[in-house]
């Protein structure tokens, strides 16, 4: 078992240049250094797991940032001073660890060889608690990740118009929101705002206390069973987010079902990915909304394996919506559990707001659907729903459900009203408005040659590409024309995908539109920035509007592609 830990440890590129004649007299030192890595601590622990389910060390060594060609090879070369030892030839040799970013801090001259600290007269001291932070807090700054919280006033009156708060500053500044994830303004509708009043009036602000003891009011049985018939489940159960519900519940199911195996989308949200790793079970990747993928991985398990499939249908980023009825066909050939996070499309989609399922009309296939209370039905909380037995077993068994203080009866009565608005008419007249100021800011983007990606979603990504700059732009668009946009960073987005996120409402206006492309336009030139229409990226020619509304990738419409053209000629 020792020399297998070893040996997984050693394909490591900076560990790998150890001398083998040393290797038994560092064990520890080898796999203490290993541990220290992300990419082969991971790899060590789940040896057997990696083994079993196909998993090969070499495509567990892509994940690591300094891979053996960027080294120039992994000769071994000797024992460093890290180990220890002293090198095996006269040549002056790098630590194996050179370069690895685990490696890469500065050594502190205030510890000791033992890792303690001391301070100037050589006595030991406590660890520097408050410097780590502010060291951590520092590195944040430097690579421009650092986050800036916008202090926005909300008027209840003037949705989606709101005041910013700056610190210093006597009088508040108006601005226009457009990064809200209120999509459809219900957190001030008149009706939802009367109801939480009365609620406050008849049963207080609080729930009193955990589901179990006193905290279960006849309000959470009415909203648990409103979600499970928008969703046409035979049960519901609320979480104070759908960060929890996700994580808690895929955690608690992965560890009860005996041998489970989970397939995960490569762009699942952070919840699902906590739950997910915090399980320990074997895990797999598919590539973002491929079914041909997901099928190529579970088809090395067999059927009888319990297996849960964990995607979404509207990526919040991206603004991608997955293929959902293909991805159902898959997780059904094989056996598997369909677990959707459908966050950000309920209250958006589908006749009564049900999501992208109900749009498709695939939700009696859907095995699990989480959602939120906190985006379109415009309050805070979490859901899920499936089928009765699953919802009891997750009800006694999900930690992060039983350990926690209930939902208020404010937010229950809000939600509910919500619901019940957008699953009315009102809220198809909505939607259908909402769908009409997407299409139309997209198109105004598009004209003025503003980078927005393209996506069928609500949400409406321009891409910027660095940390630095968006920041800037944000700021710029804040201070300069009252515009407010969030930037988008590492880790929400993965580095060079830096990103202004825009998502239209209902009630976002044609003049608002045009105020908000103008002031980007402004700020593209101010900024030196290149104003473009997309090109196809086979003819390099202008895309069309109509190729580039309807098509989801960078290419003409067939026959119009020049190169299209003469790729058929010549056939």
């Amino acid at each position: 078992m020792l020399v297998d830990r070893i040996m997984k440890a050693l394909q490591c590129p900076f560990l790998s240049r150890l001398p083998s004649n040393s290797l038994t007299k560092q064990a520890p030192s080898v796999i203490g250094m290993a541990s220290q890595c992300p990419v082969m601590r991971h790899a060590m622990k789940y040896t057997k797991l990696a083994t079993a389910t196909g998993t090969d060390m070499p495509t567990m060594m892509k994940k690591c940032p300094f891979p053996h060609h960027k080294m120039g090879g992994s000769t071994v070369a000797g024992i460093s001073s890290l180990v220890g030892g002293h090198a095996a030839s006269s040549s002056p040799t790098k630590s194996p660890a050179a370069g690895c970013p685990v490696d890469s801090k500065k050594p502190d001259s205030s510890k000791s060889e033992k890792g303690s600290f001391k301070d100037g007269e050589g006595r030991e001291t406590p660890f520097p608690y408050e410097q780590f932070w502010s060291d951590r807090i520092e590195a944040k700054k430097k690579d421009h990740t650092y986050r800036v919280f916008r202090n926005v006033e909300r008027n209840a009156q003037t949705f989606p118009l709101a005041k910013v708060v700056k610190e210093g500053a006597r009088a508040k500044q108006d601005i226009q929101v457009w990064c809200s994830n209120d999509y459809m303004g219900m957190s001030w509708h008149p009706k939802v705002q009367n109801v939480v009043k009365e609620t406050v009036d008849k049963h207080g602000v609080g729930a009193g206390g955990t589901r179990n003891i006193s905290g279960t009011s006849p309000l959470h049985n009415l909203l648990e069973a409103d979600l499970a018939k928008l969703h046409q489940k035979e049960a519901a159960l609320l979480f104070t987010s759908c960060y929890v519900a996700n994580d808690t519940s895929l955690y608690t199911m992965a560890r009860m079902l005996p041998g489970c195996h989970i397939y995960s989308d490569a762009g699942n949200h952070a919840s699902m990915i906590q739950g997910i790793r915090t399980s320990g079970v074997p895990k797999h990747v598919f590539r973002h909304n491929d079914p041909q993928h997901l099928r190529t991985l579970l088809q090395q398990q067999p059927k009888s394996t319990p297996k849960i499939v964990a995607f979404e249908t509207v990526y919040s980023m991206s603004g991608n919506i997955g293929p959902l009825s293909e991805l159902l066909d898959v997780c059904e050939e094989f056996g598997a559990l369909s677990f959707i996070d459908e966050v950000h499309a309920v209250g958006l989609y589908g006749d009564h707001g049900a999501g992208i399922g109900e749009r498709e009309g695939e939700l009696r296939r859907m095995d699990i659907i989480t959602g939120t209370l906190g985006k379109a039905f415009g309050n805070i909380g979490g859901y899920i729903a499936s089928s009765s037995k699953l919802i009891d077993m997750l009800r006694s068994y999900c930690s992060g459900f039983i350990f926690t203080t209930s939902l208020p009866p404010t937010v229950l009565a809000g939600a509910r009203k919500a619901i019940e608005i957008l699953s009315s008419e009102e809220g198809v007249m909505l939607r259908k408005r909402h769908q009409m100021n997407v299409s139309t800011l997209r198109e105004m983007l598009y004209e003025a040659g503003i980078p927005v990606m393209r996506c069928p979603s609500h949400i409406l990504p321009i891409k910027v590409g660095d940390p630095e700059l968006v920041f800037r732009l944000s700021q710029q668009l804040l201070d300069e024309f009252g515009v407010y946009v969030q930037p988008i960073n590492y880790p929400t987005v993965q580095r060079g995908m830096e990103m202004l996120r825009v998502a239209p409402t209902p009630h976002h206006t044609v003049h608002m539109m045009e105020y908000f492309v103008n002031s980007l336009v402004a700020l593209w030139k101010k900024n030196g920035l290149e104003l473009k229409q997309p090109h196809c990226t086979t003819c390099n020619k202008t895309l069309q509007r109509q190729h580039w509304m309807s098509n989801s990738n960078d290419l003409c419409a067939g026959a119009d592609c020049d190169k299209y053209i003469q790729a058929v000629a010549a056939c």
